[in-house]
């Protein structure tokens, strides 16, 4: 077990800069991913100066394989992704990696919502690698980890932000299911245009883990019940530009997000054309 490698155990919040990322897949193609995402592309991408968060099956659409990076800066991220694309293990692996995908540009460039709003991963450890333990070949973590997107109206996202940090977030630690993290989107220009982000876009993102699909279910009904939540909901309802989503992800066997991040201790946030990369 061990932390990534840009990780220490003294300084583990996670990066002020993240790419939430959605592939579609071809169908019965998300194992053959996973296996050699897994395999390949952790402790490789890691090395070239960025932390692999988390990589998920999507437990409602299943040719969706879902991940989580993190940078330093947008310079750190420019030079952490020259050195990875342009590195032996992405040139070794490129071809089959997209040879599974029918889509990679749904990415989302995000900053934490506020100050201590990113993820803390000084809990977290990742399981064994190809360099060392053995991986569980295509294990399922247990617990999933659920994320919501809301788009937001232009000149919405301060207001949102600052109603969801002071009546939400308290709400979702009175369920007994603390928010991980929040985050927005971050609208600096592309530092690594090689890969396309969803730059139009104005999105809120909320990070939350369960320990099961019934355990997710029962905090929804516990929400339906609360005032609190909805109120706020009514207050921001004309902040949305459309229906939220809600990503249920079932984490890979090394994936470093999952349940518990020490949820069990109550840690929480204080309150188209096919494109290959070449």
């Amino acid at each position: 077990m061990n932390l990534p490698l840009n990780i220490t155990p003294e300084a583990a919040l996670a990066s002020p800069v993240v790419e939430l990322r959605q592939y579609t897949l071809k169908p019965g193609q998300r194992e053959t991913l996973i296996a050699l995402f897994d395999r390949q592309f952790v402790e490789s991408q890691e090395a070239s100066g960025m932390t692999v968060i988390g990589q998920f099956r999507d437990l409602d659409r299943p040719d969706m394989f879902v991940w989580l990076r993190g940078f330093d800066s947008m310079d750190a991220r420019k030079d952490a992704l020259t050195a990875f694309y342009g590195g032996p293990i992405w040139a070794a692996h490129r071809d089959a990696a997209n040879a599974t995908m029918i889509d990679s540009d749904d990415v989302l460039l995000l900053k934490p919502a506020w100050a201590g709003a990113g993820l803390d991963l000084s809990g977290a450890e990742r399981a064994g690698s190809s360099f060392g333990e053995k991986p569980l070949r295509n294990k399922r973590l247990a617990g999933i980890v659920v994320i919501r997107i809301h788009h937001l109206r232009p000149g919405a996202e301060a207001g949102f932000i600052g109603r969801f940090e002071a009546e939400a977030a308290p709400v979702l630690t009175a369920s007994g299911a603390p928010l991980l993290a929040a985050f927005v989107t971050e609208h600096a220009e592309n530092s690594f245009p090689r890969l396309p982000v969803r730059a139009s876009e104005n999105v809120f993102v909320s990070v939350m883990s369960f320990e099961n699909v019934d355990a997710h279910a029962r905090h929804e009904a516990v929400l339906s019940a609360s005032s609190g939540w909805q109120a706020f909901w009514q207050a921001v309802r004309q902040d949305l530009r459309r229906p939220t989503e809600t990503l249920r992800l079932a984490p890979t066997s090394r994936s470093l997000l999952g349940y518990p991040v020490d949820v069990a201790g109550g840690k929480g946030l204080a309150t188209g054309e096919v494109h290959t990369v070449g």
